[in-house]
């Protein structure tokens, strides 16, 4: 028996996974309808056992090959720097990636191979135990109580120097669950490679503040970028815990945030004559007689001496509507309070499009110094081109009156 979820054929029992996850506060991913799933502004995959799910990006209606919308969302992602494709370790990817998960679990087997090629750091640990030579401090009262009848050995806690520590042991945990959770036939010979070649460690319990209390140097900054996929994975994945199967890892990124970085970063590495690109600039607009000022945060401002330029980005099909009431007052007031002279709403879009608009004055009708533009912006899973593509376009509208 099957459901439908988005019009895919989906198992009973994974829908019920799915429900599981999502518990009684919910998650931000998706909300839960009757005899199925709607997924909000999140894309990415969850793996549900063996099942993926992938939810792709699509800004139009037209039916399209699902490796474009792909494609353009791993192009995104590396262009914001979600992973980093061009370090040393992690040059040359050898496989198609199907999904996401696929990219992120070659580049983490990237990394460790790197690291178990060049050789793995070692550390300093304390380390108790019975030996068979008095070396480091002896323990009397253990040595007494575990060496009563061998009194060849010794019961001892002295410091070794191995490569049994905490970042080793967040890397074998994270290869187990790759070998655990992997569905590319490609990558599985890679990862029993790993498993054969790096050393056993203990499991750890691994939470957020395990990661947060790594202190990066010299000497282990080539570890960083495995942690941080680790990371990624082991905090994300969720065991079930009653039947075994149907283990949830979830890789989902909020769309309308890596658009909006995207322009951002895009806007920022090709700076047209000299103005500033800021990210989320923080204003204060409002403060109370008690309590915490009140602020107003545009996605991307643009200064330079006094001209100054608001956007704010929207992953959104308008399909030839107006943007919502509520953006055009936010970009009112944008407008008013950073004496911009020009605010625009970014969208993405089928073709380049700049769609003029004037605020209304209540008294005069149309004010020429009120405007605001609808930009449509043509995606292309070529990144390079489409970052040209958007440095073009926005520059045009600056320029133009």
């Amino acid at each position: 028996m099957y459901e439908e979820i988005d019009g895919v054929g989906f198992d009973k029992n994974l829908l019920k996974a799915l429900e599981v996850y999502y518990g009684k506060s919910g998650v931000p991913y998706f909300s839960l309808v009757n005899k199925g799933v709607r997924f909000n502004e999140y894309v990415g995959v969850i793996q549900v056992g063996n099942t993926v799910i992938e939810i792709l990006p699509k800004a139009d209606k037209q039916e399209e090959d699902k490796s474009r919308w792909r494609d353009l969302l791993i192009g995104m992602l590396k262009a914001v720097g979600s992973f980093d494709i061009k370090a040393t370790s992690n040059s040359n990817l050898k496989i198609q990636p199907n999904t996401i998960l696929d990219l992120y679990f070659e580049l983490f087997i990237n990394e460790v191979e790197y690291l178990l090629h060049n050789g793995l750091i070692k550390r300093y640990r304390k380390k108790e135990g019975n030996v068979h030579s008095l070396k480091g401090s002896l323990q009397f009262s253990k040595n007494i109580q575990k060496n009563l009848v061998h009194q060849e050995r010794f019961y001892v806690r002295h410091t070794t120097y191995d490569v049994d520590h905490q970042l080793h042991q967040i890397l074998y945990k994270t290869i187990l669950l790759l070998k655990q959770i992997n569905t590319n036939a490609k990558l599985q010979s890679r990862i029993g490679a790993l498993l054969l070649n790096f050393p056993e460690m203990k499991d750890i319990k691994v939470i957020e503040s395990t990661f947060d209390r790594i202190v990066y140097t010299r000497k282990n900054i080539s570890y960083k970028k495995p942690i941080e996929i680790a990371k990624l994975l082991l905090l994300q994945y969720h065991p079930d815990l009653s039947k075994g199967r149907n283990h949830i890892l979830a890789l989902m990124f909020d769309m309308n945030l890596l658009w909006e970085q995207f322009v951002y970063r895009t806007l920022r590495k090709n700076r047209k004559d000299n103005f500033q690109v800021r990210s989320q600039y923080v204003k204060y607009f409002w403060k109370p007689q008690y309590g915490k000022r009140s602020f107003m945060k545009p996605d991307i401002v643009l200064t330079k001496s006094n001209q100054t330029i608001v956007l704010d980005t929207k992953w959104k099909n308008l399909n030839g509507y107006n943007p919502s009431p509520d953006d055009l007052r936010q970009m009112f007031v944008y407008h008013k309070y950073f004496n911009a002279n020009k605010v625009a709403l970014v969208y993405p879009g089928s073709d380049n499009s700049i769609i003029k608009g004037n605020y209304l004055d209540s008294e005069k009708g149309i004010n020429p110094e009120n405007e605001c533009s609808v930009v449509l912006l043509q995606t292309n899973k070529i990144i390079k081109d489409w970052q040209d593509n958007i440095n073009k376009e926005i520059v045009s509208w600056i320029d133009n009156p």
